[in-house]
């Protein structure tokens, strides 16, 4: 086949070293970071004065809150076992692998991740994602033993192989996912999110294109006054660990974001996105 789009982008007993920062207005403590915690939300304490938003019971939230992390310290690895050059703008490496080819790359660590959660909730049925040219390609399709023939923008289905349900063969209909999709795709299979009080875990920071890029919201906590901050993940360029970023604008605060879906311009670790778009999955 023939990649005819080119868009792809890119314990409970643990010591707490707290230290406060006095900040205009605010007492902030500084990053807790709860070195053999072993999901997110283990390794990481919200804020003061903030505390975790507790997400719904089998949501893409939960899942990616509770998402196992490699033990701290871990390195990001390109897609060959390589670690990449920069290793000071990450806290976390997600216990996932990335393939032995440079494909899950930024837009599809995302699709990776909800493929992965729709498929440990049995809902195998929903998972389904568009190529860049619109078509919409069904992993039970792919399943059922339907292949995508490419020629030029067009693509032609045929059933070709037998069904096989295993979940090499999910992996296989991914790689396939990868090849042909990306931010584009993504940001035209989401839908907008216009507020901030809205914003969740799960939901994407977009700018769809060539080159494009996308970080996923890992993680969200508030305050009493219904302010909230967020952690962000991403996968990258070469295809490489998905890994959670820090905040290096607010060291007081990292690795928390503070997000606003009306700003012009957002900088995180690796990227700058602007304008800004935020999308939800569901």
């Amino acid at each position: 086949m023939i990649i005819f789009f080119g868009l792809i982008s890119c314990s409970k007993s643990q010591k707490k070293e707290k230290i406060i920062i006095e900040t205009d207005n605010i007492s902030t403590t500084a990053t807790l970071i709860h070195k053999n915690g072993n999901t997110v939300k283990t390794r990481f304490s919200a804020p003061k004065n903030y505390e975790w938003i507790e997400e719904k019971p089998n949501s893409f939230g939960e899942f990616l809150v509770n998402f196992p992390l490699k033990k701290y310290g871990a390195q990001i690895l390109r897609f060959d076992g390589n670690p990449i050059a920069t290793q000071s703008l990450h806290e976390a490496i997600y216990d996932i692998d990335t393939g032995e080819k440079d494909l899950q790359q930024c837009a599809d660590s995302v699709i990776r991740l909800y493929a992965e959660y729709l498929w440990k909730q049995d809902r195998k049925d929903e998972i389904a994602f568009h190529f860049t040219n619109g078509d919409l390609v069904k992993w039970t399709d792919y399943r059922d033993g339907y292949r995508a023939f490419v020629m030029g923008n067009s693509v032609d289905y045929r059933k070709t192989v037998s069904y096989e349900d295993s979940y090499q063969n999910f992996r296989n209909y991914l790689d396939l996912i990868y090849n042909y999709a990306g931010t584009i795709s993504l940001t035209a299979e989401t839908k907008a999110v216009n507020s901030t009080k809205n914003l969740k875990t799960g939901d994407v920071l977009i700018t769809p294109g060539s080159p494009g890029h996308v970080v996923f919201i890992a993680g969200s906590c508030e305050n009493k006054n219904g302010e909230k901050l967020f952690l962000l993940s991403e996968g990258f360029t070469p295809a490489q660990s998905i890994h959670l970023l820090k905040n290096p604008f607010e060291e007081n605060i990292s690795p928390w974001y503070r997000l606003d879906v009306n700003s012009e311009k957002i900088n995180t670790a690796r990227f700058s996105f602007s304008p800004v778009h935020f999308m939800s999955l569901d």
